[in-house]
């Protein structure tokens, strides 16, 4: 009896859930190449979000995202988001966007496909990282492009950092060494 009762209240909590789940490994986003981006394959690696745009004054810090993304490849995976939300600055198709970076910056980190990241049509992976009732850590704004969201190996947020920290600043390779 003891042991059907135990049984009853694992099932019972198993189906329970908090508001959100404190680790980004649940989503899988659209790439721009047209694939997947399942984030539950970088379990073991930290994760460095970035909405981007590429007629941005802040457009020059692909440079340094992927210089970040090579120099610490075997921990760190950097995912890139580009959006249209501030001042019309990422206009064009998924194709324009991917040959740009490539062209332009050498971009070879993971680019989702363009997604919305404020506003009524916010994309889910955004609406969790800017809600600390869903991520469990931090509220945060986008403000500009190019915010950016540092994860845990385990998918859990770190920290977050405004448009004018760039991505080899030692506020966010700290965490990398």
């Amino acid at each position: 009896m003891k042991y059907l009762l135990t049984i009853a209240v694992v099932a019972m909590l198993s189906s329970f859930t908090l508001p959100g789940d404190p680790s980004i490994h649940s989503f899988k986003v659209k790439s721009i190449e047209g694939g997947t981006i399942d984030f539950s394959k970088f379990k073991g690696k930290m994760i460095l979000v970035v909405n981007t745009a590429s007629k941005c004054g802040y457009t020059p810090q692909y440079e340094a995202l992927e210089k970040v993304y090579e120099q610490y490849k075997d921990k760190l995976v950097i995912v890139g988001f580009p959006a249209n939300n501030f001042g019309a600055q990422e206009p064009g198709s998924d194709g324009e966007i991917q040959e740009f970076c490539k062209a332009r910056f050498g971009v070879k980190f993971p680019l989702a496909s363009k997604i919305s990241v404020k506003g009524d049509d916010t994309a889910p992976i955004y609406k969790w990282l800017t809600s600390k009732t869903e991520n469990g850590v931090l509220d945060a704004t986008i403000a500009w492009n190019f915010n950016k969201f540092l994860l845990d190996e385990n998918g859990k947020m770190i920290a977050y950092f405004p448009s004018k920290v760039t991505p080899d600043s030692e506020e966010i390779t700290k965490y990398l060494k």
